[in-house]
């Protein structure tokens, strides 16, 4: 080895700086997921304090399909958080579908359980016009932190995993979008808000390679 490639070895040695290892996926969503929730709870406290009720009665039906849309976040965020990681198969991105059906199949039961006991007003589409501010000002730190995790990474699918952190906000805030807003009916939250839901983590697909830029990115 020559003296030129020794001083080029010990210049590089001397230059580098420890490289810390990101923490499981598992444990990085789950600490998204406390944040977000507990950045949701204030709205929900906000709401009680004001001296408002709970917008949605609590039954069978409101319980399984909350825990379809929480088992639906936290699966998009578990598996968002391990596109950024060398070692996992694209295939990981498939992995909240099941929750997310679950979601939807709830909707569709509670849209033909509200036929019956609402008439023409069940088949109506019409959105309630502050729902998109609220849902938009309940989702903004959820995205921001979603998105400062994601980019602590090796972004290897850009456009799965941002899909996917788009897929795991708009669920959460969904989970508790009924707590403190007046409820609509079940036809137009499937509908609307899975419409909306659909839309965003498309385009955030689609941004994707923008907002997780090889050369923004800080790699583990």
């Amino acid at each position: 080895m020559s003296k030129d490639t020794n001083d080029l070895v010990g210049r590089l040695a001397l230059q580098l700086r420890p490289v810390r290892r990101l923490p499981s996926p598992r444990l990085r969503a789950a600490t998204w997921l406390a944040l977000s929730a507990s950045y949701l709870a204030l709205f929900v406290l906000a709401h009680r304090l004001s001296g408002a009720p709970l917008a949605q009665s609590i039954d069978t039906r409101f319980v399984v399909e909350e825990l379809a849309t929480l088992a639906t976040a936290g699966l998009a965020a578990f598996a968002a958080f391990c596109c950024v990681i060398p070692g996992y198969s694209r295939r990981i991105a498939l992995l909240p579908l099941p929750a997310l059906f679950l979601w939807v199949a709830s909707l569709g039961a509670n849209c033909i359980a509200d036929w019956p006991r609402l008439g023409v007003a069940a088949g109506q589409l019409t959105p309630e016009p502050a729902c998109i501010p609220v849902a938009m000002l309940a989702g903004v730190l959820p995205a921001v932190a979603m998105v400062m995790m994601l980019r602590r990474g090796a972004p290897l699918y850009p456009r799965a995993t941002v899909a996917l952190g788009a897929l795991a906000v708009a669920a959460l805030t969904n989970a508790a979008l009924p707590l403190f807003h007046l409820g609509d009916v079940s036809i137009m939250v499937l509908v609307w808000d899975l419409g909306l839901i659909a839309l965003l983590s498309a385009l955030a697909g689609w941004a994707g390679p923008r907002i997780l830029n090889w050369r923004r990115i800080v790699v583990a």
